[in-house]
């Protein structure tokens, strides 16, 4: 699994097995070859990645978080056979977001509206050929 900050991906644990998250390649604390040492790297690397987060505007977050659904859509509409399950469940959740917040978005709610509008074109047209 992996933190989107405004510097890039991080790789972090699912926290689910009891492991700690990992600020990348390489063991951390309770995994083989992992030191105590290695978790307090990574309590440090976790607490860095959220200043970060919390230093970036909402709408720059939220709209990441709508580019991922817009490419989500994508990849279930363009595998082969399309899974339209999956990309209706993709593109009605970046509907929701971008019908839902409009404007509050920022400065991405144009392009946002538009990946939408193509998108639910593209899943129509597919789905009506028989995808």
């Amino acid at each position: 699994m992996s933190l989107w900050t405004p510097s890039g991906e991080h790789r972090v644990g699912d926290g689910r097995s009891g492991e700690a998250p990992t600020a990348g390649p390489g063991p951390g604390a309770g995994e083989p070859g992992g030191s105590p040492q290695d978790g307090d790297d990574v309590s440090g690397d976790v607490a860095a990645l959220r200043q970060q987060l919390a230093d970036a505007p909402a709408a720059v977050v939220v709209a990441n978080h709508c580019y991922a659904l817009f490419e989500l859509g994508a990849v279930y509409l363009s595998s082969s056979p399309p899974s339209l399950e999956h990309a209706r469940l993709a593109i009605d959740a970046l509907g929701c977001l971008v019908d839902g917040l409009g404007e509050r978005i920022g400065d991405a709610y144009p392009a946002l509206r538009d990946a939408l509008a193509q998108m639910r074109l593209a899943y129509v047209q597919i789905s009506a050929a028989g995808g």
